[in-house]
């Protein structure tokens, strides 16, 4: 597909995700009104607040020079959350069209990048969000730990609409186009590459999350002044999860979120060994967004799992299940990239390789 054609479908799905994050930002005024009290109890009601509070023109604080300091911030998170998620939606749709049998997994990239653009759009646009609190000069990393990791819950349910409205104008605008069958790619070569990725992966998840690292990683880096406590925005940016010791819980539920976790590798190698052969040309930014929204699915399929399995959200209702996802993806975003490089790395030496002794 090329970029002409993809350029409409990207552009409608980039349109949608803003509008339908707007959408989420105003709705917040709603759940002040007298009657949700009747459809959500308190504690829903605030959960969700929180969470649709970082897309809401409505949460202004201070007045005055600080009101137009958030307004300029939720501007710039929300033009550049259009970019990002038009810059993704481009290569993804470039490199993984939706025909012959790749439609799903070109549903499933989009709907993970949703997330991913949102996360960056929040980045960005954070120094303006924190200084619009009139504290801007106190704590500035822990502070843009905090704004980057609540941007991305409601994109991923918003992602949900936007990715098959993607992947539908993508296929009436390439609806004439020749077939494209899956690339011939050396099963060995595939699993090596797809090894390589996941380990990649799994140093942030197993090594990096593991209670004790996690903790050396937030306090051993003190800082001063305004960039007080880094190790606040490296645990962001780096921790998939969190790994617990055995003997601080009930070994039940320590397996419970082992099996998680398990799941988070199992989808992004699965991922990764099929990536290859359903990409038009195997060049290291595809494979690298592709390693980015394997990585996010199996973050998404984790959450999910731990959902299913706790006890307590029948009492917590299923906002809680909003609230857990999208958990992980600064991290994702981080070790993806370098999965997909470490991937292509690997699979064009191992082609190299066979090559080398078929000729000998």
């Amino acid at each position: 597909m090329t970029y002409r054609r993809a350029l409409i479908p990207a552009l409608a799905g980039g349109a949608l995700l803003t509008l339908l994050m707007l959408w989420a930002g105003a709705s917040v005024q709603a759940l002040q009104l007298q009657g949700a009290g009747n459809v959500f109890d308190i504690e829903s009601a605030n959960a969700l607040r929180i969470l649709l509070s970082p897309w809401s023109y409505s949460e202004v604080g201070g007045g005055g020079p600080y009101t137009d300091l958030y307004r300029t911030a939720m501007q710039i998170r929300f033009v550049t959350l259009f970019l990002f998620f038009l810059a993704g939606a481009l290569l993804l749709l470039r490199r993984l069209p939706p025909v012959q049998g790749r439609t799903p997994a070109t549903l499933l990239a989009l709907w993970a990048w949703a997330p991913v653009a949102a996360t960056l759009a929040v980045t960005v646009s954070a120094p303006w969000l924190i200084a619009s609190r009139g504290h801007g000069s106190f704590r500035v990393l822990p502070q843009l730990a905090g704004v980057i990791a609540s941007g991305a819950p409601v994109a991923v349910f918003a992602g949900l609409l936007t990715a098959p409205v993607t992947v539908v104008v993508a296929r009436v605008m390439d609806k004439e186009a020749e077939p494209l069958p899956r690339r011939s790619v050396p099963p060995l070569a595939a699993r090596l590459a797809a090894s390589a990725g996941t380990a990649v992966v799994a140093l942030s998840l197993v090594v990096l999350s593991y209670q004790s690292v996690a903790a050396w990683i937030q306090t051993s880096f003190p800082g001063e002044g305004l960039l007080s406590e880094p190790g606040d925005l490296l645990r962001e940016w780096l921790l998939l999860g969190a790994w617990s010791d055995p003997t601080t819980s009930p070994l039940g539920d320590w397996l419970m979120y082992r099996a998680a976790d398990v799941l988070v590798l199992a989808v992004v190698w699965w991922a990764l060994r099929l990536l290859p052969a359903l990409l038009t040309e195997t060049t290291a930014p595809a494979m690298a967004a592709g390693a980015v929204c394997a990585t996010v699915l199996g973050l998404l399929a984790s959450e999910l799992l731990r959902w299913a399995m706790d006890d307590t959200n029948t009492v917590r209702g299923p906002v809680s299940l909003l609230t857990g996802l999208g958990g992980g993806v600064p991290a994702a975003l981080t070790f993806g990239v370098v999965a997909g490089i470490a991937a292509v790395v690997t699979l064009r030496l191992a082609g190299h390789r066979k090559t080398a002794d078929s000729s000998g």
